[in-house]
């Protein structure tokens, strides 16, 4: 589970990892928020009810894929604690990996190739994420990536063996 500000990497790194994954012989799926809102989620708004029920339905479509042996990188904002720890709890404790993709506003805003944070800075965006919506950060996530600091690669690598490390994946592994 991929959390961070909007422009943390969050889509970029599930990206590389599913590829790297693919690569080694895994079966992978992206959920992504962006996408899955395009969807799925389409009839929900950004208030706090909505944020919530956008997550919790990417977590129930998140356990399906999990259960049938899917290795799933779900990169959403998911910006409240409380709905992460819901959505952790529909897995067993090591099916659930929270890598928080941190960042800080500033570097988020000149990766924003949309315009999302000038726009919510100047009120066209209401309820944005860390404008005029709080985010509130893992207090315990598995995994912190400082993506200002961290490069793609050294990200995916981290990420690799992290999972290696638990036992999710082998790096050697062949097909």
């Amino acid at each position: 589970w991929f959390t961070g500000l909007s422009g943390s990497g969050k889509s970029t790194l599930t990206s590389l990892v599913n590829k790297e994954l693919s690569q080694l012989g895994y079966q992978s799926f992206i959920l992504d928020g962006d996408k899955i809102r395009n969807g799925i989620c389409k009839d929900l708004g950004f208030s706090e009810k909505d944020r919530a029920e956008n997550v919790r339905r990417v977590g129930e479509i998140a356990k399906l894929f999990s259960e049938a042996g899917v290795i799933v990188l779900a990169a959403l904002i998911s910006p409240f604690r409380s709905d992460r720890k819901k959505v952790r709890s529909l897995f067993s404790n090591d099916d659930f990996i929270e890598i928080y993709c941190q960042c800080s506003i500033k570097i988020c805003e000149n990766r924003d190739v949309k315009g999302l944070y000038e726009s919510a800075r100047k009120g066209k965006i209401k309820e944005f994420t860390g404008i005029s919506s709080p985010y509130e950060e893992p207090i315990n996530p598995e995994l912190v990536l400082d993506t200002s600091i961290l490069s793609e690669e050294e990200s995916v690598r981290i990420i690799l063996h992290f999972l290696q490390s638990k036992g999710v994946i082998t790096l050697n592994k062949t097909i």
